[in-house]
């Protein structure tokens, strides 16, 4: 097996545990909107949601180790098309049509993009430097995307897609530098990427959190879109990946980026309101606003409940004229 298929193997299994990991993190901040972090670190589920994700992580950064980031990055779509499903199933409602063609556009795109940004094992690099500058410039935008203002669960999952693409490419920069046999194992380049992948990790694990609390469909699309659009920038710009094909393999990789784009937001439609379902429940009477029944004339009669007195009728309230 060559060691881009393995990192494809790897990843397709990192997907799937991600999108377990999304889930959860939705129901929790679902029924916890409002609470700090301090009351979601003393709950189970969070901690079986970042279970989840370390072990997707980890996955991850051993493929990162056998593919390039224009490989392994992309294959992350796959957690929303693995989601889809899952969140569905325990929210007791069937695949929507949309969500099946969603499906189908990702998958084509996929396929698309992967027949041309197959390479070789990586074996490039991050120098501290470059480090140091892709983190600056990563952290000025994470903090420009996490400022106060409308729409922050977007801003939020773009914060936190950007922030797991720079996870992964400095991840792979330690990955390699340890693996590689001509050095020390613990260099100072590795011990300091080490550390921007460790905050950079736990930023995007929190921005994701926050930008669930309005709901699992737009959040985490933007959050698949952005990831390996930032990982890409890094691996095409810094550490030498390419396409193959030349021109046509870059118009191949535009055309099923497009694909892939395209069914990530039919995946990331609300799911249906069952039919007959009101979309917004009309509001219930306060109780004591209810009045309380009566039975009819006769039946209190029956049962000797007093009646109440006749009162005046309208032609003994008309005023009597004086002159009578």
């Amino acid at each position: 097996m060559s060691a881009v298929a393995v990192a494809v193997l790897l990843s397709l299994v990192s997907a799937g545990a991600y999108a377990a990991a999304a889930v959860a993190q939705e129901r929790l901040a679902s029924r916890s909107s409002g609470t700090g972090t301090l009351r979601l670190l003393a709950d189970g589920a969070w901690w079986r949601a970042v279970a989840l994700n370390a072990s997707a992580a980890l996955l991850h950064v051993v493929a990162l180790r056998y593919g390039p980031l224009t490989v392994v990055q992309p294959l992350g779509a796959l957690t929303l098309v693995a989601a889809v499903p899952l969140g569905a199933r325990l929210a007791g409602r069937p695949v929507s049509a949309v969500e099946w063609r969603g499906t189908a556009f990702t998958l084509a795109g996929l396929a698309a993009v992967l027949a041309t940004a197959s390479g070789p094992a990586p074996d490039d690099v991050l120098s501290v430097p470059e480090a140091l500058a892709v983190t600056g410039g990563t952290a000025s935008l994470i903090g420009l995307l996490s400022r106060p203002g409308s729409r922050p669960g977007l801003r939020h999952a773009t914060a936190s897609g950007i922030a797991s693409g720079v996870a992964s490419a400095l991840t792979q920069t330690v990955t390699v530098a340890v693996t590689d046999r001509s050095g020390p194992l613990l260099s100072a380049q590795v011990v300091v990427v080490a550390l921007l992948v460790a905050a950079f990790a736990a930023g995007g694990l929190l921005l994701s959190q926050t930008a669930y609390r309005g709901g699992l469909g737009a959040p985490l699309a933007v959050v698949t879109l952005t990831n390996p659009l930032a990982a890409a920038v890094i691996g095409l710009s810094l550490l030498g990946e390419r396409l193959r094909d030349g021109p046509a393999g870059i118009l191949l990789a535009l055309t099923g980026a497009a694909l892939a784009s395209w069914g990530v937001l039919l995946l990331s439609r609300a799911a249906p309101r069952p039919e007959g379902a009101p979309a917004v429940p009309e509001p219930l009477a306060p109780l004591a606003a209810v009045p309380a029944a009566r039975p009819p004339l006769e039946d209190r009669r029956a049962v000797g409940v007093p009646l109440p007195e006749a009162g005046p009728t309208v032609a003994d309230r008309r005023p009597r004229d004086s002159a009578a």
